[in-house]
Protein backbone atom coordinates (compact mmCIF):
# COMPACT_ATOMS: atom_id res chain seq x y z
CA UNK A 1 0.00 0.00 0.00
CA UNK A 2 1.23 3.49 -0.86
CA UNK A 3 1.96 5.67 2.16
CA UNK A 4 0.99 9.33 2.06
CA UNK A 5 3.29 11.98 3.48
CA UNK A 6 2.32 15.63 3.95
CA UNK A 7 5.38 17.77 3.29
CA UNK A 8 5.57 21.55 3.53
CA UNK A 9 7.78 23.80 1.44
CA UNK A 10 8.38 27.45 0.64
CA UNK A 11 8.36 28.37 -3.09
CA UNK A 12 12.11 28.50 -3.68
CA UNK A 13 14.53 26.92 -6.14
CA UNK A 14 16.01 24.90 -3.29
CA UNK A 15 12.69 23.13 -2.70
CA UNK A 16 13.50 21.27 -5.94
CA UNK A 17 14.53 17.93 -4.35
CA UNK A 18 11.08 17.54 -2.81
CA UNK A 19 9.19 18.75 -5.88
CA UNK A 20 11.24 16.52 -8.17
CA UNK A 21 10.88 13.51 -5.86
CA UNK A 22 7.11 13.96 -6.05
CA UNK A 23 6.85 14.83 -9.76
CA UNK A 24 9.48 12.63 -11.44
CA UNK A 25 8.58 9.42 -9.62
CA UNK A 26 11.36 8.89 -7.09
CA UNK A 27 8.81 8.92 -4.26
CA UNK A 28 6.49 6.51 -6.10
CA UNK A 29 9.39 4.09 -6.55
CA UNK A 30 9.59 3.96 -2.75
CA UNK A 31 5.85 3.42 -2.34
CA UNK A 32 5.28 7.00 -1.22
CA UNK A 33 2.79 9.65 -2.25
CA UNK A 34 4.16 13.06 -1.34
CA UNK A 35 1.39 15.57 -0.78
CA UNK A 36 3.04 18.96 -1.17
CA UNK A 37 1.87 21.94 0.85
CA UNK A 38 3.07 25.35 -0.36
CA UNK A 39 3.34 27.42 2.81
CA UNK A 40 3.32 31.23 3.16
CA UNK A 41 6.21 31.59 5.61
CA UNK A 42 8.90 29.75 7.56
CA UNK A 43 7.01 30.29 10.80
CA UNK A 44 3.99 28.52 9.25
CA UNK A 45 6.15 25.53 8.28
CA UNK A 46 7.75 25.42 11.74
CA UNK A 47 4.39 25.58 13.51
CA UNK A 48 2.66 23.01 11.28
CA UNK A 49 5.53 20.56 11.76
CA UNK A 50 5.46 21.13 15.52
CA UNK A 51 1.69 20.53 15.71
CA UNK A 52 1.86 17.36 13.62
CA UNK A 53 0.06 18.83 10.60
CA UNK A 54 3.08 18.03 8.41
CA UNK A 55 5.10 14.83 8.41
CA UNK A 56 8.23 16.51 7.03
CA UNK A 57 9.38 19.89 5.81
CA UNK A 58 11.74 21.82 3.57
CA UNK A 59 13.35 23.90 6.30
CA UNK A 60 16.02 26.52 6.84
CA UNK A 61 19.07 24.74 8.26
CA UNK A 62 19.14 26.72 11.56
CA UNK A 63 15.46 26.17 12.45
CA UNK A 64 15.75 22.57 13.71
CA UNK A 65 18.74 23.60 15.81
CA UNK A 66 16.88 26.62 17.22
CA UNK A 67 13.78 24.52 17.96
CA UNK A 68 15.85 21.87 19.70
CA UNK A 69 17.50 24.64 21.76
CA UNK A 70 14.07 25.98 22.76
CA UNK A 71 14.46 29.21 20.77
CA UNK A 72 11.60 30.95 19.02
CA UNK A 73 8.73 29.89 21.25
CA UNK A 74 8.22 26.30 20.05
CA UNK A 75 10.69 23.93 21.72
CA UNK A 76 10.59 20.56 19.97
CA UNK A 77 13.23 17.94 19.19
CA UNK A 78 13.61 18.02 15.40
CA UNK A 79 15.90 15.92 13.22
CA UNK A 80 17.58 17.21 10.06
CA UNK A 81 17.76 13.98 8.05
CA UNK A 82 19.80 15.35 5.15
CA UNK A 83 20.74 18.60 3.50
CA UNK A 84 18.48 19.54 0.58
CA UNK A 85 20.66 22.31 -0.84
CA UNK A 86 23.92 24.15 -0.37
CA UNK A 87 24.17 27.87 -1.20
CA UNK A 88 21.58 29.43 -3.56
CA UNK A 89 21.04 32.82 -1.89
CA UNK A 90 21.72 36.37 -3.07
CA UNK A 91 22.17 39.76 -1.46
CA UNK A 92 20.38 42.59 -3.21
CA UNK A 93 20.20 46.32 -2.59
CA UNK A 94 17.83 49.05 -3.71
CA UNK A 95 18.73 50.73 -6.97
CA UNK A 96 19.56 54.09 -5.29
CA UNK A 97 21.83 52.29 -2.81
CA UNK A 98 23.45 50.36 -5.69
CA UNK A 99 24.18 53.69 -7.43
CA UNK A 100 25.83 55.06 -4.30
CA UNK A 101 27.91 51.87 -4.03
CA UNK A 102 29.09 52.29 -7.63
CA UNK A 103 30.16 55.85 -6.83
CA UNK A 104 32.39 54.37 -4.12
CA UNK A 105 33.97 51.88 -6.49
CA UNK A 106 32.12 48.61 -5.86
CA UNK A 107 34.17 45.91 -7.61
CA UNK A 108 32.99 44.14 -10.76
CA UNK A 109 33.94 40.82 -9.12
CA UNK A 110 30.67 39.68 -7.57
CA UNK A 111 32.56 37.20 -5.34
CA UNK A 112 34.67 39.93 -3.70
CA UNK A 113 32.71 39.86 -0.44
CA UNK A 114 35.03 42.11 1.59
CA UNK A 115 35.22 44.87 -1.05
CA UNK A 116 31.48 44.72 -1.78
CA UNK A 117 30.75 44.83 1.95
CA UNK A 118 32.96 47.88 2.49
CA UNK A 119 31.27 49.70 -0.40
CA UNK A 120 27.87 48.83 1.08
CA UNK A 121 28.84 50.06 4.54
CA UNK A 122 30.17 53.36 3.14
CA UNK A 123 27.04 53.93 1.05
CA UNK A 124 24.25 52.66 3.29
CA UNK A 125 21.99 54.69 5.59
CA UNK A 126 22.23 54.10 9.35
CA UNK A 127 20.79 51.83 10.47
CA UNK A 128 20.77 49.66 7.36
CA UNK A 129 17.36 48.00 7.03
CA UNK A 130 17.84 44.53 5.61
CA UNK A 131 15.26 41.83 4.96
CA UNK A 132 15.72 38.13 5.66
CA UNK A 133 13.15 35.32 5.44
CA UNK A 134 13.41 34.30 9.11
CA UNK A 135 15.40 35.22 12.24
CA UNK A 136 16.87 31.70 12.48
CA UNK A 137 18.23 31.34 8.95
CA UNK A 138 21.52 31.05 7.12
CA UNK A 139 20.58 34.37 5.53
CA UNK A 140 20.69 36.09 8.91
CA UNK A 141 23.78 34.24 10.13
CA UNK A 142 25.76 34.98 6.96
CA UNK A 143 24.78 38.64 7.09
CA UNK A 144 25.74 38.99 10.75
CA UNK A 145 29.03 37.21 10.09
CA UNK A 146 29.87 39.22 6.94
CA UNK A 147 28.86 42.71 8.04
CA UNK A 148 30.01 42.21 11.63
CA UNK A 149 33.48 41.22 10.45
CA UNK A 150 33.61 44.45 8.42
CA UNK A 151 32.45 46.67 11.29
CA UNK A 152 28.66 47.01 10.81
CA UNK A 153 27.03 45.52 13.89
CA UNK A 154 23.46 44.76 14.91
CA UNK A 155 21.38 46.18 16.46
CA UNK A 156 23.09 49.57 16.58
CA UNK A 157 23.81 49.90 12.86
CA UNK A 158 21.79 47.10 11.35
CA UNK A 159 18.05 46.45 11.52
CA UNK A 160 17.05 42.98 10.35
CA UNK A 161 13.41 42.51 9.32
CA UNK A 162 11.59 39.24 8.62
CA UNK A 163 9.91 39.13 5.20
CA UNK A 164 8.65 36.01 3.37
CA UNK A 165 10.75 35.36 0.24
CA UNK A 166 8.00 36.07 -2.34
CA UNK A 167 7.38 39.47 -0.70
CA UNK A 168 11.00 40.66 -0.82
CA UNK A 169 10.65 42.72 -4.03
CA UNK A 170 7.42 44.28 -2.76
CA UNK A 171 9.07 45.27 0.53
CA UNK A 172 12.00 46.80 -1.36
CA UNK A 173 9.70 48.79 -3.64
CA UNK A 174 7.72 50.05 -0.64
CA UNK A 175 10.89 51.31 1.06
CA UNK A 176 10.53 48.91 3.99
CA UNK A 177 14.10 47.66 3.45
CA UNK A 178 17.32 48.95 1.87
CA UNK A 179 18.72 45.48 1.16
CA UNK A 180 17.85 41.80 1.41
CA UNK A 181 19.32 38.33 1.56
CA UNK A 182 16.98 35.81 -0.02
CA UNK A 183 16.94 32.50 -1.82
CA UNK A 184 16.41 32.36 -5.54
CA UNK A 185 14.38 33.07 -7.57
CA UNK A 186 13.18 36.00 -5.48
CA UNK A 187 16.36 38.07 -5.81
CA UNK A 188 16.16 37.71 -9.58
CA UNK A 189 12.46 38.58 -9.50
CA UNK A 190 13.31 41.84 -7.69
CA UNK A 191 15.86 42.61 -10.43
CA UNK A 192 13.31 41.81 -13.15
CA UNK A 193 10.86 44.20 -11.50
CA UNK A 194 13.49 46.95 -11.52
CA UNK A 195 13.58 47.48 -7.75
CA UNK A 196 16.97 45.93 -6.82
CA UNK A 197 20.46 45.05 -7.97
CA UNK A 198 22.14 41.82 -6.87
CA UNK A 199 25.55 42.69 -5.41
CA UNK A 200 26.72 39.41 -3.87
CA UNK A 201 25.79 35.72 -3.71
CA UNK A 202 25.68 34.13 -0.28
CA UNK A 203 28.38 31.67 -1.36
CA UNK A 204 30.85 34.57 -1.54
CA UNK A 205 30.61 34.77 2.27
CA UNK A 206 30.80 31.01 2.93
CA UNK A 207 31.45 28.93 -0.14
CA UNK A 208 29.67 25.81 1.13
CA UNK A 209 26.84 26.89 3.42
CA UNK A 210 24.06 24.37 4.18
CA UNK A 211 20.91 26.22 3.19
CA UNK A 212 17.89 23.92 3.54
CA UNK A 213 17.38 20.56 5.22
CA UNK A 214 14.78 17.81 5.21
CA UNK A 215 13.31 18.04 8.70
CA UNK A 216 10.99 15.81 10.73
CA UNK A 217 9.94 15.76 14.35
CA UNK A 218 11.97 13.32 16.39
CA UNK A 219 8.82 11.56 17.56
CA UNK A 220 7.71 10.87 13.97
CA UNK A 221 11.19 9.64 13.06
CA UNK A 222 11.23 7.28 16.04
CA UNK A 223 7.78 5.83 15.34
CA UNK A 224 8.12 5.53 11.53
CA UNK A 225 11.71 4.47 10.76
CA UNK A 226 10.73 2.65 7.55
CA UNK A 227 8.86 5.66 6.14
CA UNK A 228 11.80 7.87 7.03
CA UNK A 229 14.24 5.59 5.20
CA UNK A 230 12.02 5.50 2.11
CA UNK A 231 11.64 9.28 2.09
CA UNK A 232 15.39 9.79 2.46
CA UNK A 233 16.10 7.44 -0.44
CA UNK A 234 13.61 9.24 -2.70
CA UNK A 235 15.01 12.67 -1.86
CA UNK A 236 18.62 11.49 -2.26
CA UNK A 237 17.87 10.17 -5.75
CA UNK A 238 16.09 13.43 -6.62
CA UNK A 239 19.15 15.39 -5.49
CA UNK A 240 21.43 13.32 -7.70
CA UNK A 241 19.07 13.85 -10.65
CA UNK A 242 19.11 17.60 -10.01
CA UNK A 243 22.89 17.58 -9.93
CA UNK A 244 23.00 16.70 -13.64
CA UNK A 245 23.18 19.98 -15.64
CA UNK A 246 21.28 18.35 -18.51
CA UNK A 247 18.20 18.35 -16.26
CA UNK A 248 18.19 22.10 -15.57
CA UNK A 249 15.53 22.98 -18.13
CA UNK A 250 13.25 20.12 -17.09
CA UNK A 251 13.68 21.20 -13.47
CA UNK A 252 12.84 24.81 -14.35
CA UNK A 253 9.64 23.66 -16.09
CA UNK A 254 8.60 21.65 -13.02
CA UNK A 255 9.31 24.49 -10.61
CA UNK A 256 7.62 27.09 -12.85
CA UNK A 257 4.21 25.45 -12.59
CA UNK A 258 1.59 27.75 -10.99
CA UNK A 259 1.02 25.34 -8.10
CA UNK A 260 4.73 25.38 -7.27
CA UNK A 261 6.76 28.60 -7.73
CA UNK A 262 4.74 30.27 -10.51
CA UNK A 263 7.83 32.03 -11.85
CA UNK A 264 9.20 32.17 -15.41
CA UNK A 265 11.19 29.05 -16.39
CA UNK A 266 13.89 31.34 -17.82
CA UNK A 267 14.52 32.95 -14.42
CA UNK A 268 14.55 29.54 -12.74
CA UNK A 269 16.91 28.07 -15.31
CA UNK A 270 19.37 30.92 -14.79
CA UNK A 271 19.26 30.34 -11.03
CA UNK A 272 19.97 26.63 -11.45
CA UNK A 273 22.89 27.41 -13.78
CA UNK A 274 24.35 30.19 -11.60
CA UNK A 275 23.98 32.65 -14.47
CA UNK A 276 22.33 35.65 -12.84
CA UNK A 277 21.16 38.94 -14.32
CA UNK A 278 22.17 41.32 -11.56
CA UNK A 279 20.75 44.67 -12.69
CA UNK A 280 17.99 46.17 -14.81
CA UNK A 281 20.67 46.98 -17.40
CA UNK A 282 21.02 43.25 -18.03
CA UNK A 283 24.49 42.70 -16.54
CA UNK A 284 25.18 38.98 -16.26
CA UNK A 285 27.39 37.33 -13.66
CA UNK A 286 28.33 33.65 -13.66
CA UNK A 287 28.71 32.14 -10.20
CA UNK A 288 30.39 28.73 -9.89
CA UNK A 289 28.57 26.30 -7.60
CA UNK A 290 25.82 28.84 -7.03
CA UNK A 291 23.49 26.13 -5.77
CA UNK A 292 24.40 22.50 -5.16
CA UNK A 293 22.07 19.55 -4.71
CA UNK A 294 24.50 16.62 -4.83
CA UNK A 295 28.16 17.31 -5.70
CA UNK A 296 30.79 17.35 -2.97
CA UNK A 297 28.60 15.52 -0.43
CA UNK A 298 26.10 18.38 -0.62
CA UNK A 299 23.34 16.22 0.88
CA UNK A 300 25.41 15.00 3.83
CA UNK A 301 24.34 16.51 7.19
CA UNK A 302 27.76 17.49 8.56
CA UNK A 303 27.59 17.84 12.32
CA UNK A 304 30.33 20.47 12.12
CA UNK A 305 28.01 22.66 10.04
CA UNK A 306 25.31 22.28 12.68
CA UNK A 307 27.90 23.26 15.28
CA UNK A 308 28.86 26.39 13.31
CA UNK A 309 25.21 27.44 13.23
CA UNK A 310 24.69 26.66 16.90
CA UNK A 311 27.85 28.51 17.90
CA UNK A 312 26.69 31.60 16.04
CA UNK A 313 23.29 31.41 17.73
CA UNK A 314 24.83 30.94 21.18
CA UNK A 315 27.19 33.91 20.70
CA UNK A 316 24.30 36.17 19.75
CA UNK A 317 21.81 34.89 22.31
CA UNK A 318 24.05 34.08 25.26
CA UNK A 319 23.55 30.31 25.44
CA UNK A 320 26.13 27.96 26.97
CA UNK A 321 28.47 26.78 24.16
CA UNK A 322 28.85 23.23 25.52
CA UNK A 323 25.08 22.74 25.83
CA UNK A 324 24.60 24.16 22.35
CA UNK A 325 27.25 21.83 20.91
CA UNK A 326 25.55 18.75 22.38
CA UNK A 327 22.15 19.83 21.04
CA UNK A 328 23.49 20.59 17.57
CA UNK A 329 25.25 17.24 17.19
CA UNK A 330 21.96 15.49 17.94
CA UNK A 331 20.04 17.45 15.26
CA UNK A 332 22.04 16.82 12.07
CA UNK A 333 21.58 13.07 11.66
CA UNK A 334 24.68 11.87 9.85
CA UNK A 335 24.08 8.46 11.49
CA UNK A 336 20.71 8.05 9.77
CA UNK A 337 22.17 9.26 6.49
CA UNK A 338 24.84 6.58 6.70
CA UNK A 339 22.40 3.82 7.68
CA UNK A 340 19.73 4.60 5.10
CA UNK A 341 21.73 5.83 2.11
CA UNK A 342 25.00 3.92 2.28
CA UNK A 343 23.31 0.67 1.15
CA UNK A 344 21.96 2.31 -2.04
CA UNK A 345 25.26 3.80 -3.18
CA UNK A 346 25.85 7.08 -1.37
CA UNK A 347 29.57 7.81 -1.14
CA UNK A 348 29.86 8.41 2.59
CA UNK A 349 32.54 10.71 4.05
CA UNK A 350 34.98 9.02 6.41
CA UNK A 351 33.98 11.38 9.24
CA UNK A 352 30.82 13.22 10.29
CA UNK A 353 32.61 16.39 11.40
CA UNK A 354 35.32 18.41 9.70
CA UNK A 355 37.15 21.68 9.97
CA UNK A 356 34.89 24.18 8.19
CA UNK A 357 36.49 26.76 5.94
CA UNK A 358 39.79 24.99 5.31
CA UNK A 359 39.42 24.11 1.62
CA UNK A 360 40.28 26.57 -1.16
CA UNK A 361 40.14 24.05 -4.02
CA UNK A 362 38.52 20.76 -4.91
CA UNK A 363 40.11 18.10 -2.69
CA UNK A 364 39.81 14.29 -2.55
CA UNK A 365 38.73 13.03 0.87
CA UNK A 366 38.36 9.66 2.53
CA UNK A 367 35.01 8.05 1.71
CA UNK A 368 33.25 4.70 1.60
CA UNK A 369 33.54 4.38 -2.20
CA UNK A 370 36.77 6.33 -2.59
CA UNK A 371 35.31 8.76 -5.15
CA UNK A 372 34.44 11.78 -3.02
CA UNK A 373 35.85 15.20 -3.83
CA UNK A 374 34.98 18.13 -1.58
CA UNK A 375 34.81 21.54 -3.20
CA UNK A 376 35.99 24.85 -1.71
CA UNK A 377 34.33 25.70 1.61
CA UNK A 378 36.28 28.81 2.67
CA UNK A 379 34.90 31.83 4.51
CA UNK A 380 35.44 35.24 2.90
CA UNK A 381 37.73 36.43 5.70
CA UNK A 382 39.93 33.32 5.80
CA UNK A 383 38.78 32.15 9.20
CA UNK A 384 38.22 28.48 9.92
CA UNK A 385 35.84 26.80 12.34
CA UNK A 386 37.05 23.77 14.28
CA UNK A 387 34.32 21.95 16.24
CA UNK A 388 34.69 21.57 19.99
CA UNK A 389 35.61 17.99 20.91
CA UNK A 390 32.94 15.78 22.41
CA UNK A 391 32.94 15.97 26.21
Amino acid sequence: MTAKLDIGYIPLVDAAPLLVAAEIGFAAEEGLEIILHREPSWSAIRDRLAFGQLHAAHMLAPIPIAMSMGLGGLPLPVDALQVLSVNGTVIGVSRPLAARMRERGVPSDIMAAAAVGRALIEACPRPLKIGVPFPFSMHAELLYYWLGALGLHAPQQLTVRTIPPPRMAEAMEAGEIDAFCVGEPWGSVAVEQGVADIVLPGCAIWRFAPEKVLAVSRSFRETEPDLIARLMRAVWRAGRWLGDPSHHMATAEILAQPRHLDVSPEILSRSLEGRLIVSAEGEVRRIPRFVEFAAGAAQFPWRSQALWIATRLSERLGADPADVARAARDVFRSDLYRANLGPIGADLPGASEKVEGSLDAETPVSSSLGRLFMGPDSFFDGRIFEPLPLS
